[in-house]
């Protein structure tokens, strides 16, 4: 079984080797220099805040512990929602299945292989973005060698757990719902990641840190502090043996791993007996169900709205429209952003800020200013799921773009404003529902508005610009072009962006609202410096736009 899973992997290994051989020098060391750069930012930030901990007696170990709990629970949910898009494509939807099933190979080998290589694709970042916190976990509490081979060992046990109860979910759905009813399975997946994430953060109770007069007593609240999660949860078994191996206690900590261990150990066990009986059914049936009867009417409703468009972008728009739509793959990553949504929404509802030893006005206007740089980071993810892969999800249809009586110019543009309309409506709406909960001034409204107007233009462009300076027609789904070397060049680049306008804004903002505050006049030089700053953001944004679809234009021109 060893030997054909290997043979399996193989093409995969071999096509990861070549392009690591044959890529561009400067393509190289700016995906490592960027690379290298947030790793070390998270790095720093880690050790920063758990150096601020360590200061604070008592409450500060309580804090490190509490938040190294949040993490395993963190990175149990991630993997489990990424789990579950990458192996429905990987075992279901991939195109080479046919070929795959062709070869005299059990079913098992298959899924075996499968399962393997979509748990790597769906783990690696976050397990590489992890790894500083917990080297700077380890550099704070002077933890030994047997601190890092614990935490290594219960991420690879997570990372194990969580894939495998993927897996197995997906088998039996697949089985139980049929493969002509696909859009159903995704709804059934969106309801069910939503119910997970939303108990996942919600067991947590982030609320209670800033809330101590909900206690009886200090005593009774650092207690509070200090429970672990529930005891069912893998990621608790995970925290209490790196947080026993923190403390030295090697008994402890080796238990902990074991229960982590035996359990991915069973659900492997339990995943290769699942496969066995309902893996080649469950494909047989998506297998079956993939050829579809598109209904013609004669009724065009977008047509009918674009009528002022010239034809031929019309006929683009409508395409790419009609095109989101029919993919089902894309369903269940609505409900999951929709999710998450709710759950950022919801957290600024239950935030008691008039409990806090700070000023209440000072509160809202400090999280309304940071909720700018959030909801950026939120409208990023959106456009790294949705607007970065819209050029790759062409695929190989993309020659007819290439021979239609159209410029790559206007073909990147056209790509731009379909995705700019419902991003925009979603993050304005979301600055202005949290903005509102927070009862913010009117100053911090009109700047978070203007903000947003002027960023969510440049996000969205540097979506889709760089998503078509480096397409990947050959993904099997938008998820593998989001983790190529373009979207990582993506992400890097719209979070270096959104800092910059944080900072930019951060100073001037402030002066102005603490001048407010004390009812004292901010000045000819206090609004100057407000204006230069907001006319470095216009300039920024505006730059960030028209070079990132130039750029992704030119790029397109050149493309093989």
């Amino acid at each position: 079984m060893l030997t054909t899973v290997y043979t399996l992997l193989f093409p995969r290994a071999l096509s990861f080797k070549n392009r690591m051989l044959h890529s561009r020098k400067t393509q190289f060391f700016l995906f490592g220099g960027i690379g290298l750069a947030l790793w070390t930012g998270v790095f720093a930030v880690s050790f920063k805040i758990l150096g601020y901990f360590e200061s604070i007696e008592q409450l500060g170990d309580i804090l490190a512990h509490k938040l190294l709990s949040m993490i395993f629970v963190v990175i149990l949910s991630l993997m489990i929602f990424s789990s579950i898009i990458t192996l429905l494509s990987k075992l279901y939807l991939s195109r080479d299945l046919n070929l795959v099933h062709s070869l005299p190979v059990p079913a098992r080998h298959v899924f075996l292989a499968r399962w393997i290589e979509g748990t790597f694709d769906s783990a690696w970042m976050v397990v590489l973005f992890v790894l500083p916190v917990f080297i700077a976990y380890g550099m704070v509490f002077a933890a030994g060698p047997f601190f890092y081979l614990t935490f290594t060992v219960c991420l690879v046990g997570i990372c194990v757990i969580a894939s495998a109860i993927s897996a197995i979910g997906i088998a039996f759905i697949v089985n139980l719902i049929s493969a002509s009813r696909l859009k159903t399975v995704f709804l059934f997946l969106g309801l069910l990641l939503f119910l997970l994430l939303y108990f996942a953060f919600r067991m947590l109770r982030p609320e209670r840190l800033v809330d101590p007069e909900m206690f009886a007593t200090a005593l009774v609240y650092l207690k509070s502090l200090n429970t672990p999660s529930s005891p069912w949860l893998p990621s608790t078994w995970a925290y209490d043996c790196v947080s026993a191996a923190l403390a030295g206690d090697l008994t402890d900590s080796l238990f902990s791993a074991m229960l982590c261990l035996s359990l991915a150990a069973t659900l492997l066990l339990v995943m290769l007996i699942t496969a066995d009986r309902i893996y080649f059914p469950g494909y047989s049936k998506t297998a079956g169900g993939r050829v579809t009867t598109v209904r013609h009417t004669n009724r065009d409703y977008a047509n009918g709205l674009l009528f002022f468009l010239p034809a031929h972008v019309r006929a683009y728009v409508v395409k790419e429209v009609k095109t989101f739509m029919r993919d089902q793959s894309q369903w269940s990553q609505l409900f999951l952003i929709l999710a998450l949504i709710i759950i950022y929404v919801y957290n600024f509802k239950v935030l008691p800020l008039e409990k806090s030893p700070i000023k209440t006005v000072y509160l809202q206007n400090l999280f309304a200013f940071l909720n700018m740089g959030l909801a950026a980071f939120v409208l990023t993810a959106v456009t790294a799921r949705f607007a970065f892969p819209a050029v790759s999800l062409e695929k190989g249809a993309f020659w007819i773009t290439r021979c239609g009586p159209i410029s790559k110019q206007l073909f990147v543009r056209i790509k731009f404003f379909v995705y700019l309309v419902p991003l925009f409506v979603m993050a304005i709406s979301l600055i202005v529902i949290t903005n509102l909960m927070l009862s913010v001034t009117p100053f911090m409204m009109i700047l978070s508005l203007a903000t947003m107007v002027l960023m969510i233009p440049a996000i969205v462009a540097m979506g889709v610009g760089l998503g078509a300076a480096y397409p990947d027609f050959g993904s099997e789904n938008p998820a593998q072009a989001v983790t190529s070397f373009g979207g990582f060049v993506f992400m890097a680049t719209s979070a270096l962006y959104v800092l910059i306008i944080i900072l930019l804004e951060a100073g001037p903002t402030y002066n102005l609202f603490m001048a407010g505050i004390r009812g004292h006049s901010a000045g000819v030089i206090g609004w100057g410096w407000m204006g230069l700053a907001f006319t470095g953001v216009i300039g920024l944004s505006v730059f960030a736009a028209l070079f990132s679809l130039r750029f992704g234009a030119l790029k397109l021109e050149t493309a093989k």
